[in-house]
């Protein structure tokens, strides 16, 4: 083993445990990555920065742009409503419909986009199925995902491997070049689901309600307007509960007291409750307690925010975890108002501006319906509001339609490189005024193109160093006498290891040098060995960690096991329909 070897090696092995633990987010590992091995000598600077200037990364920008258009135009809202009118009364073929749906247009747009607009209808699906939404909700995760791997543009582990054996000599993929793979494996997955798989699924009876999200209980700040009759009653006799509010703490100045039913309440207290979605509606309305956070802002900037309000879920790897409302300085940066805040098992009473972000946080927001426009399609938090959509025209959703499926067919004929297809769509969309050049970077999520980028060319380090076919010699070496079909096995089976630690894309990235350095020594295609790395990288189901799953997770009341059990047989499922259509298609 050379030393450049043993630093690579190194690398990797740091970069997993600090995406296991995420001590730092992964686009800042991504980064610390490309310092050490230009500070190592591994490679030059223009090497190391040449997955910044990839074609993928242009294409992979503009998909998400036109995703988010799409999504902004209430397409997605659209097929759902269609989904349910052909689908009728039949159970299992309306909870067929609705996953199909979900598949099909993750092949063309961000399956946690997908997810996230068709989880109203899926809960919908389900009340009319009346059956758990728990039974829907997860099997449409796993749809997305599913539909995801059909095309180049379905995920962007497909995107970023295409660039990656670009750059290590082999031709990329085309834009459907996984179509029949993947239409086989997504119908086969969708099947398995609907089929023998559901019984694998939880029924939980806590989301067995109008709504999976009616049980979440938020936390708000209130406090009590001028004239308020609670004002100088002892605890006692203020019937919150009639409100379905819990009373936590009475914040008094710079003093935190507890609710203790004798303690009167005075003018200026501040009281942080605990409510449901409907309780916290009440209060609302109330004559007697005003929302904190909206009296606040409102009087901030001397003007009520127009009353929309919506929920938005924070997503994984957003840049707002770890931090606090305040810290983020959240209403001048989004233009939102966070009336309150739901987390996981907390219990702790807390000003919800001074909460700890954690992934799947959900916020009850209120904004103006341009703001809540501008935030469809945001990195780090999801717009996920059922009642109050966007007013856009039919106008709009054609246009952004029509520009998607031209950048798709000239791409897909060759007619134009990619990259100048779906920029172009993007350019129609923006001077068609469907969105504004604003919106369009906010629908970029900038960290993942920073670690794509990142881990392009930590895998050509593999390649240069040496590394790459170091491991590929010790996968021949076990891997030749047990025959080509093991040794593709253990790479789709490394893959789906790794992207439990790491995301998808990152996954696809390491191993697929080291796949391609194997390839000869297995007797075995190259290009083929790389496609299946790739595949196998957006076909793991065992836990919820992939963005898609973590947004299902709290509104199914999901434990983690229960995505082991129904996740690892579907994930053999695919792998061994890998295993069969992929030899066969590329060999």
């Amino acid at each position: 083993m050379t030393p450049e070897i043993a630093i690579v090696l190194g690398l990797l092995a740091v970069a997993m445990v600090l995406f296991v633990t995420e001590w730092l987010s992964v686009d800042i590992v991504a980064l610390l990555l490309i310092v050490a091995l230009v500070g190592t000598g591994i490679l030059t600077p223009a090497e190391a920065f040449g997955g910044f200037g990839d074609e993928v990364i242009i294409v992979l920008a503009a998909i998400m742009v036109l995703a988010g258009a799409v999504v902004k135009a209430g397409v997605m809202d659209g097929l759902g409503q269609l989904a349910h009118r052909v689908a009728g009364q039949n159970q299992r073929l309306s909870i067929l419909t609705i996953l199909g749906v979900c598949a099909g247009s993750s092949a063309f747009l961000s399956n946690t986009n997908t997810t996230a607009i068709l989880m109203p209808a899926a809960v919908e699906t389900a009340r009319q199925a009346k059956v758990s939404p728990s039974r829907v909700l997860m099997p449409l995760a796993y749809a997305s995902m599913l539909g995801g791997a059909c095309t180049l543009i379905g995920t962007s582990a497909n995107l970023a491997s295409s660039g990656l054996i670009a750059r290590l000599g082999l031709e990329p993929f085309s834009i459907f070049e996984f179509a029949g793979v993947g239409g086989v494996i997504a119908l086969a997955g969708l099947l398995w689901v609907v089929g023998p798989g559901s019984y694998l699924f939880p029924e939980h009876r806590a989301v067995e309600t109008r709504s999976a999200q009616d049980t979440r209980h938020f936390f708000t700040t209130l406090c009590l307007p001028e004239g308020s009759a609670a004002i100088g009653k002892p605890l006692h006799d203020v019937d919150l509960e009639a409100l379905d509010a819990d009373l936590l703490a009475i914040v008094r100045g710079s003093e935190r007291l507890g609710p203790h039913p004798s303690r009167k309440l005075r003018e200026g207290d501040e009281l942080i409750v605990r409510a449901s979605k409907d309780g916290f509606l009440k209060l609302w309305k109330s004559k007697d307690f005003a929302l904190e956070p909206d009296i606040h802002f409102s009087d901030r900037h001397g003007e009520a925010v127009a009353p929309v309000t919506f929920e938005a879920v924070v997503t994984p790897q957003s840049g707002l975890v770890g931090r606090t409302l305040k810290q983020i300085g959240f209403f001048d940066r989004y233009r939102s108002i966070v009336l309150a805040v739901y987390q996981r098992d907390r219990t702790v009473p807390v000003r919800i501006e001074n909460l700890r972000l954690r992934a799947g946080d959900l916020f009850l927001l209120q904004a103006s319906e341009d703001d809540l426009a501008a935030l469809h399609g945001d990195p780090d938090l999801r717009a996920l509001s059922e009642v109050d959509k966007v007013a856009l025209t039919r106008r709009d959703g054609i246009t952004t339609l029509l520009a998607m499926v031209a950048a798709v067919t000239l791409g897909a004929l060759g007619l134009v490189p990619l990259s100048i297809a779906f920029l172009s769509a993007v350019l129609v969309v923006v001077l068609a005024g469907v969105i504004s050049m604003s919106q369009a970077y906010r629908f970029i999520e900038w960290r993942l193109l920073v670690l794509i980028a990142g881990m392009s060319s930590f895998g050509a380090a593999m390649e240069r160093s040496g590394a790459a076919d170091f491991l590929a010699d010790y996968i021949v070496a076990v891997g030749a006498p047990l025959g080509p079909t093991a040794a593709m096995a253990g790479f789709s089976l490394i893959t789906i290891l790794l992207t439990q630690p790491m995301s998808n894309a990152a996954a696809a990235l390491t191993v697929i040098p080291v796949a391609v350095a194997a390839a000869e020594g297995l007797d075995l295609d190259p290009r083929m060995l790389a496609i299946l790395v790739t595949l196998s990288a957006s076909l793991s189901f065992i836990s919820p960690l992939e963005p898609a799953c973590l947004l299902v997770y709290d509104a199914g009341r999901y434990r983690f096991r229960d995505y082991i059990r129904a996740g690892i047989p579907l994930t053999l499922l695919c792998v061994v329909l890998l295993l069969i259509l992929v030899p066969w298609i590329w060999s």
